[in-house]
């Protein structure tokens, strides 16, 4: 049975409504998407004009230089980068074995069902505790407990560079442990949704092919997660990277480069926030942007580097 007129009318006319509205949604969700861009564009942009003095004057030996003398405007960044470095390479040491740990005990059958949900809540609640209050535990409580273990690593082990200094406290150790601790929830969390995700069948069938537990976590449930974890891990190295009031409270603010973790040490987002609110000159104020710009592009680097290793992981499968 054919059709009337109003009836083939009024399909003609749905179909040009549903036409237009999948225009609309397709531009705005390319708005979306490209707006993401500007905004990013628009930070290094501003970022980058007002370090334009530092950049202009110092060039590329900015990012070599170890000496900060406001009195005589003389900049150097490297003191600042390396210690923003180092950090967050221990914190991810320390956090990448704990984070997978307890997410596989959370995912797996490692633990009671009752403890499982329990431990996950414990260790995500960490990540809602403000930065604040982190450092002023790291005060009180962690500097007392590591700094006797400083003081035997210095008395022992003096002679390795990694123990060379004469510990005072406030060391680039405790950082790195206060950063472990805090990018623990984003490694752990993350990994284990990811891990929730793999197919129990290929647990299954690997066991029954008579792999043990720790063969098929190993070679089978990690590296068909590993994507996953991957970005689990970047994220967690972006929120060490930009950490700034807990570290720069247990870091001991020394701009001195030295091999000893136990020796204080200063970080780019701490030495942002200990100094800005004092730059006056144009030429300190650029510094500190050229310091801002530096962490800008690292996070880009490590971002890129994370997507290119997401992107040939998947491409291996």
């Amino acid at each position: 049975m054919g059709l009337t007129a109003p009836e083939a009318v009024d399909i003609k006319e749905n179909k040009g409504i549903a036409n237009n509205l999948n225009r609309v949604f397709t531009i705005l969700v390319w708005a979306c998407a490209l707006s993401g861009v500007i905004i990013l564009l628009g930070i290094a942009w501003v970022i980058f004009q007002d370090a334009e003095p530092a950049i202009s004057k110092f060039g590329l030996g900015f990012l070599f230089n170890t000496e900060w003398d406001v009195n005589k405007l003389i900049f150097g960044g490297l003191p600042f980068i390396y210690g923003t470095i180092v950090t967050s390479i221990l914190a991810l040491i320390i956090a990448i074995p704990l984070g997978l740990a307890v997410a596989l005990s959370t995912s797996e059958n490692y633990l009671p069902s009752w403890l499982k949900t329990p431990l996950g809540f414990l260790v995500e609640l960490i990540a809602s505790i403000p930065s604040v209050i982190v450092g002023l535990w790291g005060i009180f409580v962690m500097i007392p407990i590591i700094k006797p273990i400083q003081d035997w690593l210095f008395e022992h082990f003096g002679w390795f560079p990694l123990f060379s200094a004469q510990p005072l406290g406030p060391s680039m150790l405790i950082a790195g442990i206060l950063l472990a601790i805090m990018i623990l929830p984003t490694i752990s969390a993350i990994s284990r949704d990811v891990l929730l995700t793999v197919p129990k069948e290929l647990g299954s069938a690997s066991m029954a092919l008579g792999a043990t537990r720790w063969e098929t976590v190993w070679r089978v449930v990690l590296p068909t997660a590993s994507s996953g974890i991957i970005g689990a891990i970047i994220l967690g190295l972006g929120r060490a990277l930009g950490e700034t009031m807990a570290v720069a409270m247990v870091i001991g603010n020394s701009s001195v480069i030295t091999p000893s973790l136990i020796a204080p040490g200063y970080t780019i987002p701490a030495v942002l926030a200990n100094t800005f609110p004092e730059a006056f000159e144009p030429l300190h104020i650029g510094a500190l942007m050229y310091l801002a710009l530096v962490l800008f592009v690292i996070t880009l680097i490590v971002n890129s580097i994370a997507a290119l290793m997401v992107q040939y992981i998947n491409s291996q499968r």
